[in-house]
């Protein structure tokens, strides 16, 4: 086998969560008198966390530390109820871990998503999986792409990083697998496109999660 193990992004590689994300954004902006984005323009703003998230969206919390705290709060307050009402497996997803788990790869998810979310989404929508390693933001590391926490996974594991594989959909996944030495897998059905993952570093594309399986177990 090719790789002993394999760290995924969520939002955009494993889990379709565009629109909630979208919806939860325009409802802050709504609740602070800020005007909306369309759900397309959320492709080119999210992957970076949340707080980078609102930089983009609301350009004035870079400087404006009481609005930043504001607009997280009630990031968090309307992501709490609304996480889970359109997200969903991108079709193909779930029968790849079947696969993966089923030769015996190891199995983690990596997120900018807060920790707690990021393990919300792992049991709500994958139940089936045994994931070794579900880890989401916290002030425990740095957020991605800082590749203190794709690595401090690996040490865990116990797997040199030459056997690991990341896979993810932004410049911010190709530059974390880039920098913790990782085989960068760029897939296409996520938030962004080919081109920019092959110019931050992707060593393999997957156009359809049947790709992604044959570049892991090939």
């Amino acid at each position: 086998m090719r790789f002993d193990a394999v760290i995924f992004d969520l939002d955009g590689t494993l889990l379709d969560s565009l629109l909630d994300l979208a919806e939860t954004v325009n409802e802050v902006l709504r609740l602070l008198d800020r005007p909306p984005y369309r759900v397309d323009e959320y492709r080119f703003m999210v992957g970076d966390g949340v707080s980078v998230l609102f930089q983009r969206a609301l350009p004035e919390t870079a400087h404006d530390l009481v609005l930043k705290e504001r607009a997280l709060h009630l990031f968090d307050s309307v992501y709490s109820t609304r996480w889970n009402n359109h997200s969903k497996p991108y079709d193909g997803i779930p029968s790849t871990l079947e696969i993966l788990e089923n030769v015996g790869m190891r199995l983690c998810i990596l997120s900018n998503k807060p920790d707690a979310f990021t393990k919300k989404c792992a049991a709500q929508f994958f139940p089936s999986t045994k994931f070794d390693m579900v880890v989401g933001h916290s002030e425990r590391f740095p957020r991605k792409p800082d590749p203190s926490s794709a690595r401090w996974i690996a040490s865990q594991l116990g797997i040199r990083s030459e056997r690991m594989a990341y896979v993810g959909d932004t410049n911010t996944d190709m530059k974390t697998a880039v920098e913790a030495g990782f085989h960068a897998i760029g897939v296409t059905w996520g938030f962004r496109p080919e081109s920019e993952l092959r110019e931050w570093g992707a060593d393999s594309i997957a156009n359809t999660p049947g790709e992604l399986t044959k570049v892991l177990t090939g």
